[in-house]
């Protein structure tokens, strides 16, 4: 299975939108901090209410099959990624 780093997919999620203006969509699989198993099929990054970079969390927001939001922003912490566009998250940096 193909593995992709962390610094990689951070690099990845401070790109929001393309050239061209729309918003980047991704999928994104993580763990909550509860232990339970998250996957968004269909989500682009926000920001959050804190100092990211110091709490070393990233915004999620779902979004349906036009962009449009269909949930919350989650909080998700940058360890506790799994897979992020089917790709799986290595432990190297």
């Amino acid at each position: 299975m193909e593995t992709i780093r962390r610094n990689l997919v951070l690099k990845e999620l401070e790109i929001r939108e393309t050239p061209q203006g729309k918003q980047i969509i991704f999928s994104i699989k993580f763990v909550k901090k509860d232990g339970e198993l998250v996957f968004i099929p269909r989500a682009v990054v926000t920001g959050l209410k804190m100092n990211m970079k110091e709490n070393r969390m990233r915004g999620v927001l779902p979004v349906d099959e036009n962009g449009n939001a269909c949930g919350h922003v989650t909080p998700v912490s940058i360890d506790s990624l799994i897979e992020y566009n089917g790709i799986k998250q290595g432990n190297r940096f």
